[in-house]
């Protein structure tokens, strides 16, 4: 990806101990002598007699490494003071002051592009460099090196809530090379990161295709069998369309019973969720608490039972019971009639087209209060293949799904790698472990360096194996 940068030909002692040897020339200097420190105190209440701006708040902050002009931010007020004070300009730094957690603190992000009317909002402090001493794309990345992050983690105070003090930002350690290396040095981790940033897209988007890849399959088996030349006949459902000939339709009604038992003592506690199905769930000490008061309350499930939730059918929070336990009285359990597979059902339950004939059958006051109830569910169609088939189906299912969740477990693995190169890339370039000045003067313009990527994402040869690309987001809980 970036040719080999060398280490630096000359080091010496930093005389700060995280921060080891560093190049000859660079200075160590704290936080207060290479820039400025504003707190702001402008928060989201609009207050009558002040001009209306645009806040640039902590959300902005945490989930954006950049500031621009163009982003939408939150309406509020400000008086001309504030303004002036606390108005973004091109090169400055915002970091998190204060956060429920303690890593969340002194996250920042660069601000390249800013206008008349956008300031800095509460819990932000605003880093202005001095322009003689530090490049705001160079104080960027130095905030987001391990090194700095650990001064400010260190440095959090705080139970509930934790915050950094005046002081303590102004106190933490940089490591300052001359400007124009500063430039190289910021040249090269831009560069860097952008490929790292398009690869990762790779990845995500071809673990969308796995995943999209799985519920095809999985429809096609619940719905047609494993056999592509079996003979179809009118199901007369409208959702569920055609269906081999052998199948029937029934209702749930027939292929299920509603399992109400309650007064269990020591099972373990179930729970449904949207990606794993029915699980046994972990209590926290406070939870356990509560459970073992409402334990009367909790239905028993047999494993093997069906488990859904009234409010979350039509999501796909639906599954198989592992083992016998005790299910929240929210979730309805459905004990499987012989003949029935549960673990067929619980895939067909799953799929996009069943999920949105529950959401037609589930009731309620509020749309997403809707709760499918046993009534209701037990009226539903599905189809019906013959007990046998079913496990085929069932087996093979499970057979192609861990073969595909095993390509994007490898495909996750590179994205933590790469998230793990661009921290150790960051952290060794801003403390003078490695000398990119060379690499740096040989990248080519960020609008050349698009056509040539733009060009190899075009060519499928030039892309490279699809094994080399990136994952989706884990889905909600149930």
């Amino acid at each position: 990806m970036i040719a080999d940068p060398q280490p630096y030909p000359t080091m010496r002692d930093s005389g700060v101990s995280w921060l080891g040897a560093v190049p000859e020339r660079w200075e160590i200097r704290r936080l207060r002598n290479a820039a400025e420190m504003r707190v702001s105190n402008v928060d989201k209440d609009a207050k009558e007699g002040e001009s209306p701006v645009r806040l640039c708040n902590y959300v902005d902050v945490y989930k954006n490494d950049r500031i621009g002009a163009s982003m939408k931010f939150m309406p509020a007020t400000a008086t001309a003071d504030e303004i002036e004070r606390f108005r973004l300009r091109t090169g400055d730094v915002l970091i998190t002051k204060d956060s429920e957690a303690w890593n969340d603190i002194g996250v920042p992000a660069l601000v390249d592009g800013s206008a008349e009317d956008l300031v800095c909002g509460y819990h932000l402090a605003l880093l202005r460099p001095f322009e003689d001493r530090l490049l705001g794309g160079y104080l960027f990345r130095s905030m987001q090196s391990k090194g700095v992050a650990c001064q400010f983690h260190v440095e959090a105070n705080g139970v509930t809530r934790y915050g950094l003090s005046h002081a303590a930002i102004k106190s933490i350690w940089l490591a300052l090379p001359p400007l124009p290396e500063q430039a190289a040095i910021v040249r090269f981790l831009d560069y860097a990161d952008r490929r790292i940033r398009r690869y990762t897209r790779a990845k995500q988007k071809l673990i969308r295709l796995l995943e999209e890849q799985k519920q095809a399959i999985i429809h096609c088996a619940v719905t047609r069998g494993l056999d592509p030349n079996v003979r179809l006949k009118n199901s007369g459902v409208e959702w569920l369309g055609d269906v081999p000939e052998h199948w029937e339709v029934r209702r749930n009604g027939r292929l299920f019973l509603q399992r109400n038992e309650t007064g269990f003592g020591e099972l373990p506690i179930l729970e449904v969720s949207l990606k794993t199905g029915v699980r046994v769930r972990d209590l926290e000490n406070a939870e356990r608490k509560q459970v073992m008061t409402d334990r009367d309350k909790y239905k028993r499930a047999a494993a093997g039972d069906i488990a859904y939730n009234m409010m979350r059918m039509w999501q796909g929070a639906v599954g198989v019971a592992p083992t016998d336990g005790l299910i929240s009285p929210a979730y309805v359990v459905a004990q499987p009639l012989p003949g029935t597979s549960s673990r067929y059902f619980a895939r067909l339950f799953r799929t996009a087209v069943y999920m949105a004939e529950a959401d037609k059958f589930s009731r309620g006051i509020v749309k997403d209060r809707n709760r499918l109830y046993w009534e209701d569910f037990k009226r539903m169609p599905s189809c019906y293949p013959p007990p046998l088939e079913q496990v085929e189906i069932a087996d093979a299912i499970e057979d192609a799904c861990c073969r595909i969740d095993a390509g994007i477990h490898r495909v996750r693995q590179e994205m933590t790698l790469l998230r793990e190169l661009r921290t150790r890339l960051i952290a060794d370039v801003v403390t003078g472990k490695i000398d990119v000045r060379d690499v740096a003067a040989r990248l080519p313009d960020e609008s050349e360096e698009s056509e040539l990527l733009d060009e190899a994402e075009d060519d499928p040869a030039a892309a490279g194996p699809a094994d080399d690309l990136e994952p989706i987001p884990e889905e909600a809980e149930a």
